[in-house]
């Protein structure tokens, strides 16, 4: 496994009326934070908060190019980010002790924090099609490039981890500063991870290792 520093090139927040960060997406344009009884939407440029959704947001939250997903106790909620309202919901696999959340290949990929798992789920049933096992506390989720990222937590300790798909092989690890934590866990779908931060109340950016390619 290759083990790095993680590169911390922005942060964001504390925001107004925001505790904790509990879930992060990104929906091309604003990163979506969930803070417990709301989502807030702010500009990555600026870090200027830009609206709020009343709802409950306890943890993961996704976006799957037109919905906003979001974990709420034991189920996962799908929202119109236009009206905030909540269209469906479905169950979420850990029962209450689900953390991160996030859309790839038309599922929803859920983790589960202390069970050390992530589930794809099918986003219509809640049905389980698969489960991939870590060896850490599992926070945030996100995939990009076809790499499957997750945050850990433990102690005082955060990483963000590349793990292999099938077996659940730890691949490579970006460790973040001593008490800098990783609640949420979103992709901008280029060189970025947006981190949510848990009770500090910031979102951070960490830069995405490049891959070498041979050719």
């Amino acid at each position: 496994m290759k083990r790095t520093e993680a590169e911390i090139v922005k942060e964001y927040g504390p925001f107004p009326g925001i505790d904790s960060v509990h879930g992060v997406t990104y929906d091309g344009e604003q990163v979506w934070i969930a803070a417990g009884d709301k989502l807030t939407a702010f500009d990555p440029a600026s870090g200027e908060t830009l609206r709020s959704i009343d709802v409950a947001a306890h943890a993961g939250t996704a976006f799957d190019g037109q919905h906003l997903f979001q974990l709420a106790e034991d189920r996962i909620q799908k929202i119109d980010p236009k009206s905030g309202r909540v269209l469906a919901t479905i169950p979420a696999p850990g029962g209450g002790g689900d953390s991160g959340l996030a859309w790839a290949e038309g599922t929803l990929w859920v983790g589960q924090y202390r069970d050390r798992k992530i589930h794809q789920v099918d986003p219509g049933t809640g049905a389980i099609l698969r489960t991939i096992e870590s060896n850490r506390f599992v926070t945030g989720v996100t995939w990009v490039d076809g790499e499957l990222w997750h945050g850990t937590w433990e102690g005082d300790e955060s990483d963000l981890r590349r793990i292999d798909p099938q077996s659940g092989e730890v691949l490579e690890s970006l460790e973040l500063p001593a008490g800098v934590n990783v609640s949420g866990l979103e992709s901008d779908g280029g060189d970025r991870f947006f981190c949510g931060g848990g009770r500090s109340g910031k979102v951070r950016a960490v830069r995405r290792p490049r891959r070498e390619f041979v050719r």
